[in-house]
């Protein structure tokens, strides 16, 4: 008898369980290296909707990076960026969180920008030892903004007073209720060449000699393909693409945060978003995030 006849039976058992078995659990089965996709999708922010997935923060993307990192037989972790940014601590607080379960799990990250990695959204992505992008993303935008609006005109002619009391000059620079103050504007502008400061670092320290030049820090977004000449980026493809040339073993898995329980019990679809309960400062929250990819024509 065939000294390789047992083994050879195990084999074709075990491929014929496989195939019957449900996909995910099929790619265990196997045994093959795994590269896991995070999806950073969304604007960023410290304040999502309970209702809302569309939304980064190091709170929503806690479960999914851990989950990620902790996979067994990791080749690599993917972020996949669809950002035009938001709130800088959130950035970093993602990336950091990524950079240090990348040290704990010595497994490197690769990051895609597809439509837009901006901002915050492109402060995610170097968190990763490798930027990649589609020739047509939009990439960059290394700088910072605030909006506000001055509502001191109309509170005047509807004849409504704004009464508000302090202690603390500076308790309120730059209420949209009240007159403009130039000393505020400039406290502004400091604080913001600081945040602008801090990005900048951020890039250089993850990007060293790779960028090209200076004017890559002017708050300008480039095409994907412009990114790539100007070393924002490392080169140009789909996700599929390089990993299939990088890992052509690996099975890719996506790893999806957990759902809030409201987002659960609805089925977190775009309809339950404005549903039941929704209030004036949820619409607002959603005009400003519709504001930000809209900067990008999205």
């Amino acid at each position: 008898m065939n000294d390789n006849a047992p083994q050879k039976f195990t084999d074709v058992l075990t491929g014929k369980l496989a195939s019957k078995l449900p996909p995910k659990l099929a790619e265990r089965a196997e045994r093959g290296p795994v590269v896991a996709v995070v999806k950073l999708h969304g604007t960023i922010t410290p304040t999502p909707s309970p209702m809302n997935r569309g939304t980064i923060s190091l709170q929503t993307t806690e479960s999914a990076l851990s989950r990620a990192f902790g996979h067994d037989r990791l080749s690599a972790v993917v972020l996949s960026i669809n950002s035009p940014g938001g709130a800088p601590t959130q950035s970093a607080l993602v990336a950091d969180r990524i950079r240090q379960l990348s040290a704990e799990k010595k497994v490197p990250v690769l990051a895609f920008c597809e439509d837009v990695a901006a901002s915050g959204g492109y402060w995610l992505a170097c968190a990763a030892d490798e930027i990649y992008a589609h020739r047509t993303s939009m990439v960059g935008s290394i700088g910072v903004v605030s909006a506000s609006f001055g509502l001191d005109g109309l509170l005047e002619r509807i004849g409504v007073q704004r009464r508000l009391y302090t202690a603390g000059a500076n308790k309120v620079r730059l209420d949209p209720f009240s007159p403009e103050k130039d000393e505020d504007v400039r406290w502004l502008h400091g604080l913001q060449t600081e945040l602008h400061e801090q990005f900048t670092d951020w890039v250089r320290e993850r990007r060293g000699s790779k960028i090209a030049e200076a004017d890559v820090f002017t708050g300008e977004v480039w095409t994907g393909a412009k990114a790539k000449e100007l070393g924002l980026v490392d080169g140009l493809g789909t996700l599929r693409g390089v990993v299939a040339e990088r890992f052509p073993k690996a099975h890719i898995v996506d790893v999806e945060p957990r759902k809030p329980l409201l987002a659960r019990l609805s089925g977190g679809g775009p309809g339950a978003r404005l549903g039941l309960g929704t209030s004036a400062s949820s619409l607002v929250e959603a005009l400003e995030q519709r504001a930000q990819w809209s900067r990008f024509g999205l």
